[in-house]
């Protein structure tokens, strides 16, 4: 009897060892993310469960040559009829982009964006997807000149 009760001891300890092992770890489960690089340099990464703040990026005439690029997925896959676009503080599309499925990363020109700002005070990078058609506001743009509006 003895026997069966340190086994069914060791057996419970070890359970509750590994559970809270495992439960100890901050994981982002599921929910939607992004990450928006400057060429090769991270700028921004956000999963949108927790985080439900509009970040700014800094874009400038030294970046004139530079390229955006963003991944942005759906609870681990990416997103079907993907659409990236630089809208004005009235919600109007200024430049849209469209991106095929077979690529994750969707990438456009800092000159494209840069373009844009002379007539504008605020603009913001809008997603939208199949899986998401109203979108999203993936940042806000400060120039040299201006600043965008936070949400």
């Amino acid at each position: 009897m003895k026997k069966i009760n340190r086994k069914f001891f060791m057996a419970t300890c070890f359970l509750l060892a590994t559970s809270v092992a495992l439960f100890s770890f901050n994981i982002p489960w599921g929910g939607d993310s992004f990450t928006i690089h400057l060429n090769d340099k991270l700028i921004v990464k956000q999963y949108l469960y927790g985080d439900k703040t509009i970040k700014s990026i800094e874009l400038n005439q030294r970046n004139y040559n530079d390229e955006l690029r963003i991944s942005y997925s759906h609870c681990g896959t990416t997103g079907k009829d993907r659409t990236l676009a630089i809208k004005d503080q009235k919600g109007k599309v200024l430049k849209q982009w469209n991106f095929s499925d077979n690529n994750a990363t969707m990438t456009c020109k800092v000159k494209d964006i840069l373009g844009l700002e002379k007539e504008n005070t605020a603009l913001r990078i809008f997603y939208s997807s199949a899986e998401m058609p109203r979108g999203h506001v993936l940042a806000s743009i400060v120039t040299d000149n201006r600043s965008t509006a936070k949400k």
